[in-house]
């Protein structure tokens, strides 16, 4: 069967997740009916990264087998005027090879959170980006988060419904940077724990704030206690920017 290999971009506002669950729209689900009315099959579709409600991507990779030949543009075409009315954008469509899955052959992620920190609320970045208007400490944050480089244990950042065998994971980069009133961190990974992201920039702004120290994120991490994790960042904030595989620029 040939296996096709897709670029996925989509507003994760209105879904509750990127894999197909039973209790509402997922973005992995308004592909596969799209899938089905183009081609009258039940098609699985299976993503490089199981988003969280509300959680953006700018390119997520996904991959799925069709039991027919499709021209790779004819497709793309037919997947997006399918999917619509759903904020989801099948940016490319390439033919894969059989071997390759967009899970478990991928090389990297990366990911970026956005925070806006002003007063003000916010209008054109609502369900964009975390507002937070309290001063953040940008420098103070971006010490802070050099305790989580390298590979750790990050039971304190994993969430307890997390489904990993095992909470080691090696984090390659954690930085953080400031445009103007937007403080951006960016994350990237072999592979995240659930909710790692998130749990990281949650302890990295009361750093910010000013109430942890930058080492107190580091006696967070090596707690390898949930307990010790400060409040979760929202998902509207995180974008799954971009996922490495061998051999792919």
């Amino acid at each position: 069967m040939p296996r096709y290999r897709i670029l996925v971009e989509y507003d994760g506002t209105p879904f509750v997740g990127w894999q197909v669950q039973a209790n509402g729209q997922t973005v992995a689900g308004a592909i596969a009916s799209a899938l089905q009315k183009l081609t009258g099959r039940t098609v699985l579709v299976h993503g490089a990264g199981r988003t969280d409600a509300g959680v953006h991507a700018l390119a997520q990779v996904a991959h799925f087998d069709l039991d027919t030949e499709w021209d790779p543009l004819k497709l793309r075409e037919g997947l997006n005027a399918l999917v619509r009315p759903h904020p989801v954008a099948i940016l490319v469509v390439d033919r894969a090879l059989n071997d390759f899955h967009a899970r478990y052959s991928a090389t990297a992620r990366h990911y970026l959170y956005r925070i806006v920190n002003r007063r003000a609320p916010l209008a054109l970045e609502l369900n964009r980006a975390w507002h937070v208007a309290q001063p953040l400490d940008e420098s103070l944050m971006q010490t802070a988060a050099g305790h989580l480089l390298g590979r750790h244990d990050f039971t304190t950042f994993r969430s307890v419904e997390c489904q990993a065998a095992s909470p080691v994971k090696t984090l390659d980069v954690l930085n953080v940077s400031r445009r103007g009133e937007l403080v951006e961190v960016s994350a990237s990974a072999r592979s995240f724990l659930h909710n790692q992201v998130r749990s990281m920039v949650g302890s990295l702004k009361l750093v910010g704030e000013g109430k942890w120290q930058p080492v107190e994120m580091k006696q967070a991490l090596e707690a390898r206690d949930r307990s010790a994790c400060g409040p979760v960042a929202p998902p509207h904030g995180l974008y799954l920017l971009r996922v490495d595989y061998a051999g792919a620029k």
